[in-house]
């Protein structure tokens, strides 16, 4: 299953650039739409009020359609979790062309969340690629090989990023500012289409089940209320990180944007840039741990306590260096995530990692139906006192989602392994 993970990795790459140049033509579309607001608040809250009820419906959206692709990839049509997202990833994201080349009214662009939710979204998309890269590893080296997915997608987003605020500002006199950056994340996502569905490898439904089951063979994962724990304390340590880092990073991208930094297209294509490069360091943080012989629930902690320190000192940034120092401290808040899927898949069979990790995904989305308009009306509120506050709150959450995990790696220990019962 080797040719799994090499042919998925061009598809990785390709579509989180497709995705680089998106979030960065969405977020200036935003701010210029957003420009006429009396005030520096008032466009803030403008945008933020814009970016609360986009987020909110792209988190919706795809509960159904993610949960019934995971069923069918899970019965072995693993490309099918993978395509039909892309399918509206490509349709929305020609939404976003229209709308900059015809001047469209900005609500138009919710309905971009609801296209590609109906179509699975990220959930389905991301969830799909992860099963796709936990049936074709053992559980030896599958940490490993879903951080190297994650630093595929990590290289294409500093790339797209660096690239995205120059791309934004090209215009000729037929185009207009936007349409080149937009229409290449919209051909791109054309190409990853056509890729997936002609190119992509990942063998027949028999051959999979029958790759699943003689690996199970060798040991049957005795699941009893040990594991049922485990995965249930997995699950809150992931949700309540992912609180932490989706809540700061969407403040994030609002805060950049107003005084004192004030930042263009070009710092918010290095300012994403920037963030894209922490797949970078926390691949390379993982191999080097994993050299150290440090255990996976120890990996998830420091990388928590990275991203918890990185994301204090985000609330008294008031320059762009000051900016880049503290996301230089975060440089593991990437370790986590990968490695709590990898934990969750040596808990559940294999022909349940899809499943498994679309609900992963979809409990970090219901999840931030909540905190979302939480922390924007707290960002809202602390505008004109001290608007660094929302970060110090994803601190505090992060340090909470260290507890869970740490339960974890104590069981783990006091039990030394899985209990195995050898097949013949």
């Amino acid at each position: 299953m080797v040719t799994c993970r090499k042919y998925i990795a061009p598809l990785v790459f390709c579509a989180q650039l497709a995705s680089s140049f998106f979030d960065t033509a969405l977020q200036m579309v935003v701010k210029e739409r957003c420009a006429n607001a009396t005030d520096s608040d008032g466009q803030q809250k403008a945008i933020t009020n814009f970016n609360m009820t986009y987020n909110m419906i792209a988190k919706f959206m795809p509960f159904l359609p993610a949960i019934l692709l995971a069923k069918v990839g899970d019965r072995g049509y693993r490309k099918v979790p993978i395509v039909v997202p892309l399918v509206g990833y490509f349709l929305s994201r020609g939404l976003l062309l229209l709308d900059v080349a015809f001047d469209w009214p900005l609500q138009v662009l919710y309905a971009v969340p609801v296209i590609h939710g109906l179509c699975g979204g990220f959930a389905s998309y991301w969830a799909g690629v992860m099963a796709l890269v936990s049936v074709s590893s053992g559980e030896e080296e599958r940490a490993v090989s879903i951080m190297m997915t994650e630093l595929v997608y990590g290289i294409a987003g500093f790339i797209g990023s660096l690239a995205s605020g120059h791309l934004f500002a090209l215009y000729t006199v037929n185009l207009k500012q936007g349409v080149i950056l937009s229409g290449s994340s919209v051909v791109l996502y054309l190409l990853c289409l056509l890729y997936a569905a002609t190119f992509l490898r990942v063998g027949s439904p028999a051959v999979l089940g029958d790759r699943l089951e003689r690996r199970e063979s060798f040991g049957i994962i005795n699941h009893e209320a040990r594991d049922k724990i485990n995965i249930a304390l997995l699950f809150v340590s992931g949700i309540l990180y992912d609180i932490a880092v989706a809540g700061g990073m969407e403040m994030l991208a609002a805060y950049v944007l107003k005084e004192p930094l004030n930042w263009g297209a070009t710092l918010v294509g290095y300012g994403n840039a920037a963030g894209s490069l922490l797949f970078i360091t926390s691949f390379l943080g993982v191999k080097m741990f994993t050299r150290l012989s440090l255990r996976d629930e120890s990996m998830i902690m420091v990388g928590m306590v990275s991203f918890a320190t990185g994301i204090y000192f985000m609330a008294f940034v008031t320059t762009t260096p000051m900016y880049f120092l503290a996301r230089s401290v975060t440089l593991f808040a990437l370790i986590p995530m990968p490695t709590i899927r990898s934990l969750l898949s040596k808990q559940v069979r294999g022909t349940s990692y899809g499943i498994t990790f679309v609900t992963l995904q979809l409990s970090f989305k219901l999840a931030s139906l909540a905190t979302t308009p939480i922390y924007t009306k707290i960002y809202q509120a602390t505008l004109d006192t001290f608007p660094g506050f929302v970060f110090i709150l994803s601190s505090i959450f992060t340090v909470l989602s260290i507890i869970p995990i740490s339960i974890v790696g104590c069981r783990s220990s006091r039990h030394n392994g899985y209990e195995r019962i050898q097949g013949n």
